[in-house]
C-alpha cells in the first residue's frame, strides 16, 4: 500500500523556520509532482509548494523567498524549508503525490501540524 509520512512540523514563534519531511513507500516520486499544501483552521486545503520530476518549482506568492522545496528521489523523500514563518502559515501541512500519465493519480499522507505563533 502507498504510504506518504510528513515529519517536522510544530509550535515555533513568527520569524522562525521549520523544515518538513515526506518519505514516500512503495511509490517512486521520480514518477511524478511532488506538492506541500496546507489546510488552515476552517479553511480549504490549498497548495503551497510543488516540484517536478526535473526540478522546477512552483510557489504561491506568500511563499516565495521564505519556502523552498526540494527533492531526493534516491531516497524518496520531499521536503519544504520554512524560513521566516508568519501565523498565516499556521496549518496542517500535507504531503502529495501527483501524475497524470498514464492515468490520474494523487496519493496524501496524513498531515504534520504546523503552528506558528505571533
Amino acid at each position: 500500500q502507498v504510504q506518504l509520512v510528513e515529519s517536522g512540523g510544530g509550535l515555533v514563534q513568527a520569524g522562525g523556520s521549520l523544515r518538513l519531511s515526506c518519505v514516500g513507500s512503495r511509490i517512486i516520486f521520480s514518477f511524478g509532482d511532488m506538492g506541500w499544501y496546507r489546510q488552515a483552521p476552517g479553511k480549504q486545503r490549498e497548495l503551497v509548494a510543488l516540484i517536478t520530476p526535473s526540478g522546477t518549482t512552483n510557489y504561491t506568492d506568500s511563499a516565495k523567498g521564505r519556502f523552498t522545496i526540494s527533492r531526493d528521489d534516491a531516497k524518496n523523500t520531499v521536503y519544504l524549508q520554512m524560513d521566516n514563518l508568519k501565523p498565516e502559515d499556521t496549518g496542517v501541512s500535507y504531503c502529495n503525490f501527483h501524475r497524470d500519465w498514464p492515468y490520474e493519480v494523487d496519493y496524501w499522507g496524513q498531515g504534520t501540524q504546523v503552528t506558528v505563533s505571533s
